[in-house]
């Protein structure tokens, strides 16, 4: 008595077609005799198949659901000989063997194919800059080392005035072809040719400047542009300036990875710029003018009077430019600390002292002039 195919393929009986189909899939993957080589694989491979015959097909899933395995007979075959429906094994060959095709007495697919045109390969290059590089953009020069198509034999490989000839192996295909027989067709694997490594063409006379390769390793600078606003991890595309491409190929691109040096005035938030300026407990009471350093240079800020501190004064349109739009810029938030003396000379003791009558405030002993002052601006 053949076991229950639902069981088999590990499905329930209200399945439907694709899951019936995956389950096979993973169930015939698993115990495929090429591949599972305990004594019972065979067998469990051919009750797979069996029951996915049965289940993958409408009418007759409906017939056993019925009437159980006499209600299929032979109807469909069991075993290899005979497959029902050949479209799902064939697609479990075709994502199994990456690298062969299959055919039931006879090769399909994989035909002739001769090496054309590689392109190069991309290239890497991480860069780092300045904080003000990187707000403003600009030319920045760097240096690469990449291959570059050989100028001597123009990137055949072979001595000026010989000619690659084509591979006697592959006949100029690139590639070999191996056919093997099975109880399940013939199967047929592609691979590189090992005479020309894929290349269809092998070279007698190689050239002595690039041995052969048709390419050489060489450093070269550039000068790129750093767009305006640029931030730690921006990723700049350089066309064409990556290794050279093979057999006429274009070669590929080269991508600068930009990092930012940290700078010891200014820190970044999005598109603002954040620093700090620091002011004494007298500017702060009295208000003043004062110079600030910003990206632009040295500009005039207002300190009002009464200053808190952490007060955050904004600079409109001194930050980071939006990177793709220059003339839209951040803002500069600059935040406002204010310097408590931990001394005073007797002059400015008695002023204070005269400040404090002003304004009919008690001294602590613990807290002097100093606690006063922390008093006065702790708001």
């Amino acid at each position: 008595m053949a076991g229950d195919y639902y069981e088999i393929l590990g499905v329930s009986r209200d399945a439907d077609k694709e899951e019936i189909k995956r389950a096979y899939r993973k169930q015939a993957r698993k115990y495929h005799p090429d591949v599972n080589k305990e004594p019972s694989a065979e067998d469990r491979f051919k009750e797979i198949n069996r029951a996915y015959e049965v289940l993958s097909d409408p009418e007759v899933k409906a017939r056993y659901d019925r009437f159980g395995e006499a209600g299929v007979g032979t109807a469909a075959s069991s075993g290899f000989e005979d497959m029902g429906d050949m479209g799902g094994f064939a697609d479990i060959f075709e994502s199994f063997f990456s690298g062969f095709s299959t055919g039931m007495g006879g090769q399909q697919g994989g035909g002739r194919r001769r090496a054309g045109p590689t392109r190069g390969e991309d290239l890497r290059l991480d860069l780092k800059l300045d904080f003000r590089e990187a707000v403003f953009g600009g030319k920045k020069e760097i240096k690469i080392s990449h291959l570059e198509t050989c100028t001597v034999c123009r990137g055949s490989g072979a001595k000026p005035g010989t000619q690659p000839r084509v591979c006697p192996t592959c006949s100029g295909a690139g590639q070999v072809r191996r056919a093997t027989r099975t109880p399940f067709g013939s199967f047929t694997q592609v691979s590189a040719c090992p005479t020309c490594n894929g290349s269809g063409q092998v070279i007698e006379d190689k050239c002595e400047s690039c041995g052969g390769a048709g390419q050489k390793q060489e450093a070269k600078k550039l000068e790129i542009a750093i767009p305006a606003g640029v931030d730690n991890g921006t990723r700049l595309r350089v066309s064409s300036e990556g290794d050279a491409g093979q057999r006429g190929g274009p070669a590929g691109d080269l991508y600068v990875y930009l990092f930012v040096n940290e700078d010891t005035k200014f820190r970044r938030d999005g598109i603002n710029i954040l620093s700090e300026v620091k002011i004494s407990y007298l500017q702060a009471i009295l208000g003043d003018k004062i110079e600030v350093e910003t990206v632009d240079g040295s500009v005039e800020v207002t300190i009002a009077p009464g200053t808190q501190p952490n007060t955050v004064i904004t600079l409109e349109h001194r930050g980071v430019p939006r990177l793709g739009n220059s003339a839209s810029r951040g803002d500069h938030l600059l935040t406002v600390q204010i310097e408590i003396p931990g001394k005073v000379n007797t002059e400015e003791r008695e002023l204070l002292d005269k400040l404090v009558k002003i304004r009919g405030e008690r001294l602590s002993k613990s807290g002097g002039i100093e606690g006063f002052l922390g008093n006065l601006f702790k708001g």
